[in-house]
């Protein structure tokens, strides 16, 4: 939205509220890029501090063995 306004005998467009509502964003988009990168540096100095134990099973996957998996549902047919 423009807002015209009339000074010296001549339209002058008003455009401070879309350059302050940009600013707004800016900062806010920085501010959480911020927290983000914050966020991740404490993970990764957690996991650094915390490594996994040797011979210690990663917890996605733990069960799993290779090869065909057995159903979940235990409704495989039996030849």
């Amino acid at each position: 939205m423009i807002e015209y306004c009339w000074q010296q005998e001549a339209y002058v467009a008003n455009r401070t509220r879309p350059t302050l509502e940009k600013r707004a964003k800016e900062r806010a988009r920085q501010e959480k890029r911020k927290q983000k990168d914050e966020r991740r540096a404490a993970v990764k100095a957690n996991r650094a501090a915390n490594p996994r134990q040797e011979g210690e099973e990663d917890p996605d996957i733990a069960g799993i063995r290779p090869g065909p998996q057995p159903s979940p549902w235990g409704d495989e047919e039996q030849n």
